[in-house]
């Protein structure tokens, strides 16, 4: 039996082994150090949540819903154990929190971004060797599930705080409307300003992206 617990606090007896995990699964430069989780834990708007099996972390998800845009955002997903059903879990588990969310915020959602790396750009990542953690399935997931590409050149700072440009990931957008052919770009770059504003230290690469989608109107939806 599986167990979905939030975690609120880097005191929480579970934060340690997703810690580890987080470690094991991401490459350095995508892992918030130990101590930088304290802030991000204590606020209520962002959910991070562990899947439990027999007292130990065998998944995670983090995911946050922003009312004043109607979209959320999943910020990882991670099946630490292959044949468990974490990842439904996990999806079914997200999908009613956050309609939870809307639902108390007197929202209707449009739609929900995620990151997904690019299995030509990023197929050294052994993401700890658990299987499905491979990029190509988790593409081929995400693409299951819905999600689209945002056709835009992506880059993201590194969560170490060291401002380089992480380049290995498309950035994906999961619309209401499975027939939505494009998103609104100010959409994008509202969202993408506020959800990187954690990091102060922005790569120039980041900078000229910015630049091209706010200077774009609608930014077309591909095929994952």
């Amino acid at each position: 039996m599986l167990i979905y617990h939030r975690i609120t606090s880097i005191e929480d007896r579970y934060f340690g082994p997703l810690h580890k995990l987080l470690q094991t699964i991401f490459p350095p430069e995508e892992v918030l150090a130990y101590e930088l989780w304290r802030e991000p834990l204590e606020d209520p708007t962002i959910h991070v949540y562990v899947a439990i099996h027999e007292g130990e972390v065998v998944g995670s998800t983090e995911y946050r819903y922003y009312p004043e845009l109607r979209v959320a955002m999943t910020d990882f997903t991670i099946i630490g154990k292959p044949s468990l059903g974490i990842g439904r879990f996990l999806l079914r588990n997200r999908e009613r929190d956050l309609v939870k969310l809307a639902e108390a915020s007197g929202t209707t959602p449009i739609g929900m971004f995620a990151e997904v790396y690019d299995p030509y750009r990023a197929a050294d990542h052994s993401f700890g060797g658990v299987s499905p953690m491979n990029p190509y399935v988790r593409r081929e997931v995400l693409s299951h599930i819905g999600y689209k590409r945002i056709n835009v050149g992506y880059v993201h700072p590194s969560w170490d705080h060291e401002g380089q440009a992480v380049a290995e990931l498309d950035l994906c957008f999961l619309p209401q409307d499975e027939e939505l052919t494009a998103i609104d770009a100010a959409l994008v770059a509202t969202f993408l300003e506020g959800y990187y504003s954690a990091l102060p230290n922005k790569p120039a690469e980041w900078v000229s992206m910015m630049e091209h989608i706010r200077a774009s109107d609608k930014l077309e939806l591909l095929p994952l």
